[in-house]
């Protein structure tokens, strides 16, 4: 599954003369490594971005201090200007963020499995949280690269 949305997130960005870029958290690059797998993704990937601590968001994608302290790196307001700091800083057409908790652990408040996303173009930026649930480490980053994908070939059909 994850060769087929790669594949129709470069066919699209390709077809659309736009590129594309990453911002990740807990995927820790999966999203990049899934559309650099595929021979001629150089022809739409502009850069990914590895943000897993804090203070990388925030020197890397301009993630404010205020917004973080106020909610949390697993948070849609997070999501938001992680997605737009990595648009502003590849000059991309679009950019696909995710924070979020793949566990072990998590709390009452942030459980395991919560996983947030954002999507900038230049028609604007949406969010998301979906809660995958205590699936496991692996199969939640799994779950969340697929849905990055997914958000990715979204956005770029809007384009």
């Amino acid at each position: 599954m994850t060769i087929a949305l790669a594949d129709e997130v470069l066919r699209l960005a390709v077809s659309a003369s736009a590129t594309v870029t990453t911002a990740e958290s807990c995927t820790g690059g999966m999203v990049a490594a899934a559309i650099t797998d595929i021979a001629g993704s150089s022809s739409a990937f502009e850069r990914g971005f590895v943000t897993y601590s804090n203070q990388a968001k925030i020197d890397m994608l301009g993630v404010s201090p205020a917004t973080l302290d106020a909610y949390g790196a697993v948070s849609e307001n997070v999501a938001r200007e992680m997605a737009l700091g990595a648009r502003a800083a590849a000059k991309s057409d679009v950019a696909v963020s995710i924070s979020g908790i793949a566990g072990p652990g998590g709390s009452e408040f942030k459980p395991e499995g919560r996983v947030c996303f954002g999507l900038a173009t230049a028609q604007g930026v949406q969010t998301k949280t979906i809660e995958f649930g205590a699936l496991g480490r692996a199969n939640v980053r799994t779950a969340a690269r697929d849905e990055a994908l997914t958000l990715l070939a979204t956005g770029l059909r809007t384009l």
